[in-house]
């Protein structure tokens, strides 16, 4: 029940600024303090923080972005956990939210000279971060699974760390690399962590004891 009233407080919290933050981009309210982020994150020209960057923007690009999410929910389904896959599909959902919103709201990707663009500019709109998106809802999810189904020890605090890590770095990342605005960035770690906090929300009330749960609450 604690959880329950504290997840819906954060899916609340979250929507709510992300539709401040939706409303001010749409209205073009954000562009000074956008473009001041990016100069100040590409200041720093050091080779290994942009190899870092580069990792960390790397399972977000095909190939791999669409090679990656199968073989998760394939391993899990293989693993006889076929629940855990069913919500590993769902988590990576984020990736459609992600197309939806940026054909709602067209907002064109940083562009040279203005900033520096690393490797070329991308196609498609900038409005929110498809990648950050994508992490929060599958990588995320994905945490919590191991989290949930591996014992304590050193290989879970090793995979929940790392992927923890990854969500943390993705959004800087595809700032520093000229790819999206600041906005874009926080708007996606917004939406992805309301996304998340309901399929965690949902996994946990379909259990069997989740469902005992409810029917005893009642």
């Amino acid at each position: 029940m604690l959880w329950r009233m504290s997840a819906e407080r954060v899916i609340g919290a979250a929507l709510g600024m992300f539709v401040a933050l939706f409303a001010l981009v749409r209205a073009n309210r954000s562009a000074a303090f956008d473009l001041a982020v990016t100069l100040k994150l590409q200041e720093r020209d050091a080779p290994a923080l942009g190899a870092l960057m580069r990792a960390a923007s790397w399972p977000g690009f095909p190939p791999q972005s669409r090679l990656i999410p199968p073989a998760v929910m394939a391993a899990w389904w293989l693993a006889g956990r076929r629940r855990a896959a069913a919500f590993q599909l769902a988590a990576w959902g984020g990736a459609l939210i992600s197309t939806a919103i940026k054909a709602a709201i067209r907002r064109p990707r940083p562009l040279p000279p203005e900033v520096r663009v690393v490797v070329a500019p991308l196609g498609g709109t900038s409005f929110p971060s498809g990648h950050v998106l994508t992490y929060v809802g599958f990588y995320g999810f994905l945490g919590f699974l191991l989290a949930e189904q591996l014992r304590d020890g050193p290989l879970r605090n090793v995979s929940v760390a790392s992927l923890t890590g990854l969500l943390a770095l993705v959004g800087p990342s595809r700032i520093q690399q000229g790819h999206h605005w600041t906005t874009d960035v926080v708007a996606s770690y917004l939406l992805g962590t309301a996304y998340l906090f309901a399929l965690v929300e949902l996994y946990r009330v379909t259990t069997p004891r989740g469902l005992l749960q409810r029917v005893l609450d009642r």
